[in-house]
């Protein structure tokens, strides 16, 4: 296998996670409108900011930013170390880094080998409108107002686990995207030497990778991240848990995630996972999967939809097929095995038969 794909889904009760842009003294928070109807989400950008955090956390330096160009509202820009070897965030979040043209630099950059797609509400929802009032010691009180919501959001996830640890440099005819701008330049820097770092091919491209305990690590330390998730706007007004509370993870051998209709909104209930459709996508990808499927559903959350799609997997629990546990379970647990060295066959693109 070499992706793992996956859908999370967070509970908002009475929170404000993601905030848009204000409007004089009232905060909004995002919102989509679909057919005619409201649906709250928070961007991939802010979850991913949490899992960051997450993984500092956990011990990890972050890569340091630095922000350059003009005042606010104009061109402006802010840049990371753009240091993978040295980072893991630079690494399992990408970054883009543009040199000034006036002094002839080029631009290196790094696509994610972590894709998360909006969390979204999965049945459409009114936020609430709340007034507040400072009066504490002014003879006029100030009036403020903001919104908040309680809705299941749902996004999509996937890992491209053999690219943590990889980076890609440009050929001769300038095909590819590079994560370094030289192969001299990706081996100079002493934190890959030191960390043992080799020349190799990865899809058709030079690259340099680091060993696969390291690897290992940062895909851990991603998941781990993940499995104590914790963040958002609002925190002293509108404190919430942002642990995913459903969780499905599928290890896949294509970069594609057979996971996208298995979460919904049910009949205004909110979510449920489908065990029917569940069953028809590994059915339709045979052969293109990995058991077991692994699902995190926190105890108490959606009971009655748990019963409904236990009913429907019988067979798939009764053999180990599906496994359920606690998200925050299942996504340390994972981390163990790759820290183990029990999954190291992820860390390697799948081989596939010769055309004839």
């Amino acid at each position: 296998m070499a992706f793992l794909a996956g859908t999370v889904v967070l509970a908002v009760r009475a929170g404000a996670p993601n905030n848009g842009k204000g409007e004089e003294t009232r905060a909004r928070v995002k919102v989509a409108r679909i057919r005619g109807q409201v649906y709250p989400y928070v961007s991939a950008q802010a979850a991913r900011r949490w899992t960051r955090d997450g993984m500092v956390e956990l011990g990890s330096i972050p890569s340091p930013v630095t922000r350059v160009g003009k005042a606010q509202n104009k061109a402006q820009k802010a840049n990371t170390a753009a240091d993978p070897i040295r980072y893991a965030d630079d690494d399992l979040f990408g970054y883009m880094r543009a040199g000034a043209k006036r002094d002839d630099d080029a631009t290196t950059l790094r696509d994610s080998p972590f894709m998360l797609g909006t969390l979204l509400s999965v049945e459409p929802v009114y936020p609430t409108e709340d007034w507040g009032v400072m009066a504490r010691g002014v003879s006029e009180p100030v009036l403020h107002g903001h919104e908040f919501y309680t809705a299941d959001l749902a996004a999509p996830l996937l890992l491209d686990v053999p690219r943590i640890g990889t980076f890609t440099l440009p050929v001769a005819n300038g095909v590819g995207r590079a994560n370094y701008l030289s192969q001299e330049q990706a081996l100079q820097v002493a934190e890959a030497a030191a960390l043992g770092a080799t020349t190799t091919h990865f899809r058709d491209q030079p690259a340099v990778r680091l060993p696969l305990q390291e690897r290992r690590r940062r895909a851990a330390l991603l998941l781990e991240a993940l499995a104590q998730l914790s963040g958002g706007a609002k925190q002293a007004l509108h404190y919430g848990d942002r642990v995913p509370s459903l969780l499905v993870l599928v290890p896949f051998k294509g970069g594609v995630n057979p996971l996208a209709n298995v979460v919904d909104g049910g009949d205004r209930e909110g979510v449920r996972l489908r065990g029917d459709v569940l069953l028809q996508e590994l059915r339709a990808w045979e052969g293109e999967w990995e058991a077991p499927v692994r699902i995190g559903w926190r105890p108490g959350f959606r009971d009655q939809a748990r019963a409904d799609f236990e009913k429907q997997c019988a067979q798939e629990l009764a053999d180990g097929t599906i496994v359920i546990d606690h998200p925050r379970t299942i996504l340390r647990g994972l981390a163990g095995e790759l820290r183990e060295g029990r999954l190291d066959s992820w860390f390697e693109d799948p081989a596939r038969p010769e055309a004839e």
